[in-house]
């Protein structure tokens, strides 16, 4: 079988797989690697290798880029202490943690420890996001996920590159490592600002929706490439365009960009995350040909032993820090303290519980090189890609099952904020539209009977969202006059202001300005339509 049938194949399983995981209520990530390792076994199947740099390349920049482009900023700011916290603080001790387990515990060297620490450190961004978005958990919470899943990368593989060059040629200096750290941190962050500004460019001067949406689809590639160029951190390069971009495109898109964008985005971001996650699980075959081939004295069962040992560690690591990084801030400053009241326990519990790893971790584990430059091989470069592997099943499958479950007894729910935001935005930008109207009515008496049409509507859209029943369904209009549709403009325009007004103050999040939004943006198109 070719290339091109092997992936067509692939995209017929995404299909077939989401179809059963969306009647079953499983999370799609997790069937997807279930999926995966039943196709694995099904004999004369051909094999499907997961190539890192097909990883690094292709599937994590457009993903990142996808996941930092729809991040509220507003509330990845206010939870920036948190997200560190988790993104870097309990990366680098579950990368130290796991290298001394695997030194004392399995006979690693103590830098091939290092290496293994930091390939299995960070929750998948992927696996994260696609999980919480299907879960009615407080909207903080995942903020705090989605936040921590776009930065713990960047760290894991800036750890995970020092402790590999560590193996290869003996040396290695903290004091230099850590040098490095903040270059290749804070370079890959200036390098993602100067491709979202310049992207941000583009957008301001092209109106035309194909190239918008092309180049937004470059944007990720580029950033990252450019910034592994200058041998700077591309994740945090790929997460910062997109952060900024999220942050800048209300304002420079056209509404028929916004609207023929989003579908492609989701459409890129479905297809991506079902070929990553069921490449995950059609590994099994080459992880277990590797280790029966790399000849080891321990026993296959021995190392399965050691696998899920490491993944209790990995999981019992984020339980206990989860709850000191919340608590000893807030009891050692009282600012922290009288801003940010205490988390319940049921809040830390569950942000301890969803640390499910994934495709990233496997690309690191298999992009370590095979020899050191002594010519010798690297020392347990099978094991380690095994442990990795198991790793990644235990917490997806284990814990992304278990969450729905987790959830419920914990008593945890959504706590409305989003809606309740999206409310009163979409109360304030009818008023203003209303209130634009009335000095429209003032100004120009002649367009007095399309005025009273329009202001009728308006006035029933407050009435229902007052009255808490707003069905998001504008009211139909059938009769059009070329007054009518100049003031319907007017008060669109007026509507987007207000709600950009209100996101710039910090009133509502990206997310409330993206869904009221795409309502004005579809009654534009609705009026441009009628217009040609």
């Amino acid at each position: 079988m070719g290339v091109a049938e092997l992936f067509v194949g692939l995209l017929l399983a995404v299909a077939v797989l989401a179809m059963i995981a969306r009647k079953l209520s499983i999370p799609y990530p997790i069937f997807f690697v279930i999926g995966g390792l039943f196709l694995s076994l099904v004999p004369r199947l051909p094999k499907a290798r997961l190539e890192p740099d097909l990883v690094f390349l292709f599937f994590l920049p457009p993903l990142l880029y996808a996941a930092a482009l729809f991040t509220p900023w507003r509330d990845f700011r206010a939870n920036l202490r948190p997200i560190s916290l988790l993104a870097v603080g309990l990366v680098l001790f579950t990368t130290v943690a796991v290298a001394c387990f695997a030194h004392y515990a399995l006979g690693l060297p103590l830098a091939a420890g290092f290496v293994l620490g930091a390939i299995i450190s960070p929750p998948d961004a992927i696996a994260a996001t696609s999980v919480a978005n299907r879960l009615k958990i407080p909207s903080r919470i995942v903020t705090i996920l989605e936040g921590e899943s776009l930065v713990n990368d960047a760290t894991a593989l800036v750890a995970y590159r020092f402790a590999v060059a560590a193996v290869v040629t003996g040396a290695f200096s903290f004091g230099s490592a850590l040098g490095q750290f903040f270059i290749v941190g804070i370079g890959g962050i200036v390098v993602g600002l100067a491709i979202g500004w310049i992207a941000a460019q583009f957008h301001k001067r092209i109106d035309d929706a194909p190239i918008e949406i092309t180049v937004s689809l470059l944007t990720p590639f580029i950033a990252y490439l450019l910034a592994e160029k200058l041998r700077v951190s591309g994740v945090l390069s790929v997460v910062t365009a997109g952060l900024y971009l999220g942050r800048r495109m209300p304002e420079l898109l056209t509404f028929q960009t916004r609207l023929r964008g989003g579908p492609v985005w989701e459409i890129v971001e479905f297809i991506l995350n079902g070929l990553v996650f069921i490449l995950i699980g059609l590994q099994l075959p080459e992880v277990l040909r590797a280790v029966s081939a790399s000849g080891r004295a321990i026993p296959v069962s021995h190392l399965f032993e050691a696998a899920f040992l490491i993944s209790l560690l990995v999981v019992l690591i984020r339980m206990l820090w989860v709850f000191p990084a919340a608590y000893l801030p807030r009891l050692l400053f009282k600012s922290i303290r009288a801003r940010d009241p205490y988390p319940s326990w049921q809040q830390l519990t569950l942000l301890g519980w969803t640390g499910m790893r994934g495709v990233v971790s496997l690309a690191a584990a298999l992009a370590i090189p095979e020899a050191m430059s002594s010519g010798a091989p690297f020392p347990g470069r099978e094991l380690i890609v095994l442990l990795t592997f198991v790793v990644i099943l235990v917490t997806l499958v284990v814990q992304g099952l278990s969450l729905p479950f987790l959830i419920r007894r914990l008593g945890l729910k959504d706590d409305g904020s989003i809606e309740n935001e999206e409310l009163e935005a979409r109360l304030q930008a009818n008023r203003a539209a209303l209130a634009r109207l009335n000095r429209l009515a003032e100004d120009e008496p002649a367009k007095i009977e399309a005025l009273s049409r329009l202001k009728m509507e308006y006035e029933d859209h407050i009435r229902q969202v007052e009255g808490a029943a707003a069905n998001n369904v504008r009211t139909s209009i059938r009769l059009f006059s070329s007054e009518y549709e100049k003031l319907s403009h007017e008060a669109l325009l007026e509507e987007r202001r207000t709600i950009l007004e209100l996101r710039n103050r910090g009133v509502i999040n990206d997310e409330v300005l993206r869904r009221i939004q795409r309502d004005i943006d579809l009654a534009e198109a609705r009026l441009r339509n009628h217009q040609s």
